[in-house]
């Protein structure tokens, strides 16, 4: 039955006056979408052991509320996604469309890309060039073979399958290498920059896909193209410098970032979508265009993300993706013909891209199986994947078989892509439990390595008062590997977090001794860095909080650190209150004392870094009951005791039978204003005289006169270490 879209109304009368909510836009609209939420989050839940990106959860979710599925149900289908609310529907997804784009944009560093190197390039050109050259012969057996298609132009056609054959998803194959671990690697920093290339050559074949698109006359797409031209020139050369200026108004210099300066960037998204769809590209290139104008990496662009990321991509984003997988019909794929031009099209997607940049990063030297996980990774379909196909859907060009095989093809090609980089590349990440090592052993006499973890800027202060107490001008040099952890969530802008790794991802660390250092954090130690017995090395480890202890173990092993540095879970401020940042962190430092290579000590933060709480001295007490854990505290008390304002006073605990022969345990009672308990009680470790024994033969940082070799007789030659 043919509904007026005119006749239809926003809001209901309630069902007490005999109103279906169902018949009205807006609270249709309002179950739309939560459904698709409801569905597409639990196909993610169920996705998240194969490690898929959620983009397959949110475009599988529309495909089975469509009509592949759900939607055989006329009934279900008549009321719940009426034909009538589908425009209503792509509207308000295009809105979070429009805004994600420029999030793109925001993100996307113009000046990394030029200075990605010829490797980068060439191998993009190879994974852009020879499936677009497939999709022309790809064009011409769908002309042939599908009903329709050869009532389209041959140029449009051939340039949106060649586009949709070459398209390498930059977000999502970021996505897909921080799930893996393999962002910072050789690998992945080249796939990242190859995939930049793409992204930017997949908008500059878009935007000349729709100027190709039927039109009146041949004239208009030469207009189009102009006017498109025109634009970009508009926006960088008089837009990008008011941009600019407005950043600097909303630098970190300022209090606060002006809320109209706010309003005034989303309304020139806007402004601009209207203008390119005005000239006849799609109003997305607009707000790309847009978001490239915003100087990188300042308050304003990072308050920008604070602002639109997680409504964008968290409500928005998938009501596209599911609209995409709405409009999928795979009941229109009938016959082993049609089936048969599907597995023809996955092939020659697949093996253009993955033998296009296998056999270029061959002749650029790279590995056989390193050059294969390249062509695996650049044959990620995504975001991009789809709006070239809605758009091709929208001006006529793809019918609903090609539209669906085409769709098909993007999720096959994505979702193969993570379990088989997993199956051809595992970078050795887990080393034996025989190769512990400590602060006095397996260490090089003249150096100290250390790794302290920091989880933002309120754990510098203390770790900074810590490394000034352990730092010493006389035993032995100290190398500081600071880690920034970042968790890696679903709210994680992918290029971002490109970018920060590339600044300082491990395992390659950023060795400049002086300069300018990006990373704030890491530039809080660089006054520590000049100091002659101090090299600081800078990463960042990006990573989901349960393989997070992956991350520091492998940098402990492969940099041979003596100690693991970790923050408390809690953090606790001169104001005696606490801010607890997560029950997630307290299981990473769970995890990283079970599986460390090496030592490991907890830094509880009780106000000792705070500069309003001035102390010229520090004093610091060691509890010995024996053991190794013991030993090593009793090591790095030893280097504290060198520095000039460090008092180390050790108080040993020593085992002593009692009368009756009965219980080892010591019992302590606490005072009872202090304390709301009556006792408690800890069994001390068995001890091995033997192994109590430190001998002088014995390799350590920490050579000290012993009278007899045993560690109640260890004395610091700075005498300020005091046995009680």
């Amino acid at each position: 039955m043919a509904v007026n879209i005119t006749s239809i109304k926003t809001s209901s009368n309630g069902a007490w006056q005999g109103d279906n909510p169902l018949d009205f836009a807006f609270p249709l609209l309002i179950l739309q979408t939560i459904l698709i939420l409801a569905v597409s989050r639990s196909l993610a839940f169920l996705l998240k052991p194969l490690r898929q990106p959620k983009v397959i959860a949110e475009i599988v979710g529309g495909i089975l509320l469509g009509p592949s599925a759900f939607g055989r149900n006329h009934h279900y289908m008549h009321r719940v996604f009426p034909k009538w609310s589908a425009p209503i529907l792509e509207s308000v997804a295009s809105i979070g469309l429009l805004f994600f784009l420029f999030l793109v944009g925001l993100e996307l560093d113009l000046s990394s890309i030029r200075r990605s190197g010829s490797r980068a390039f060439g191998i993009a050109a190879a994974g852009i060039t020879l499936p677009f050259v497939c999709g022309i012969g790809v064009a011409f057996v769908l002309r042939s073979t599908v009903a329709g298609e050869d009532q389209v132009g041959y140029g449009q056609f051939i340039v949106f399958m060649g586009v949709a054959l070459s398209i390498t998803a930059f977000p999502v194959l970021a996505r897909i290498l921080a799930e893996l671990k393999l962002l910072t690697t050789r690998v992945g920093e080249t796939a990242m920059a190859a995939a930049a290339f793409n992204d930017v050559a997949a908008w500059i074949l878009l935007a000349l896909a729709v100027a190709l698109a039927p039109h009146k006359s041949p004239l208009v797409s030469v207009w189009v193209m102009l006017s498109g031209l025109g634009f970009v020139g508009f926006m960088m050369l008089a837009v990008r410098p008011a941009m600019r200026w407005v950043a600097g108004r909303c630098s970190s210099e300022h209090d606060a970032v002006d809320e109209a300066y706010i309003c005034l960037t989303l309304a020139g998204v806007m402004a601009s979508g209207f203008l390119t769809d005005l000239i006849g590209i799609h109003a997305i290139f607009g707000a790309f265009v847009f978001g490239l104008t915003i100087p990188k990496g300042g308050a304003f662009a990072e308050r920008l993300m604070e602002r639109i990321e997680d409504f964008v991509s968290g409500l928005l984003l998938p009501l596209y993706f599911a609209s995409s997988g709405l409009k999928t019909d795979v009941a229109s794929i009938r016959g082993g013909k049609s089936w048969g031009l599907l597995a023809l099209v996955i092939t020659t997607a697949c093996a253009g891209k993955i033998l296009g940049t296998f056999a270029v990063a061959m002749m650029y030297m790279i590995p056989a199986r390193e050059a294969l996980v390249l062509g695996l990774l650049m044959n990620t379909k995504g975001l991009v994947e789809l709006i070239v196909l809605n758009i091709g859907k929208e001006k006529k060009v793809l019918n609903d078989e090609t539209f669906a095989i085409l769709v098909l093809m993007a999720l096959f090609t994505t979702f193969i892509t993570t379990p088989t980089v997993m199956l051809i590349y595992k970078p050795a990440r887990h080393g034996s439990s025989s190769a512990a090592s400590s602060s006095h052993s397996g260490t090089p006499r003249h150096e100290l390595r250390m790794l302290a973890c920091l989880h933002g800027p309120g754990n510098v202060p203390s770790l900074i008062t810590l490394v000034e107490s352990i730092r010493s001008t006389k035993i032995s040099q100290l190398k500081l590997f600071v880690m920034h952890l970042v968790e890696l969530t679903e709210r994680s802008s992918s290029i971002i977090m490109v970018q920060r790794a590339r600044k300082n991802g491990f395992p390659f660390f950023n060795r400049r001794r002086g300069g300018r250092w990006h990373d704030r954090l890491s530039g809080a130690f660089q006054a520590y860095s000049q100091l002659g017995r101090v090299k600081v090395r800078p990463t960042t480890a990006i990573s989901a909080l349960a393989t997070m202890h992956e991350d520091i173990c492998h940098v402990a092993e492969t940099k041979r650190v003596a100690v693991i540095i970790l923050p408390f879970h809690k953090q606790y401020w001169g104001d005696e209150s606490v801010e607890n940042v997560g029950h997630g962190w307290r299981g990473v430092n769970q995890r990283v004392l079970k599986h460390a290579p090496c030592s490991v000590g907890l830094l509880v933060d009780r106000g000792l870094g705070q500069a309003s709480r001035p102390n010229p001295s520090q004093r610091v007490c060691i509890v010995f009951f024996g053991g190794p854990d013991d030993r090593e505290a009793l090591e790095l008390g030893g280097r504290m005791a060198e520095h000039p304002a460090v008092k180390v006073t050790v108080v040993r605990f020593v085992e002593r039978e009692e009368a009756d022969g009965g219980s080892k345990a010591v019992t302590l009672r606490p005072s009872p204003s202090k304390s709301p308990e009556q006792n408690y009680s800890f069994s001390t470790a068995v001890m091995n005289r033997q192994k109590e024994e430190v001998k002088i033969s014995q390799p350590s940082i920490f050579s000290r006169d012993r009278s007899n070799g045993l560690v109640d007789s260890w004395i610091g030659s700075s005498g300020l270490v005091n046995y009680l």
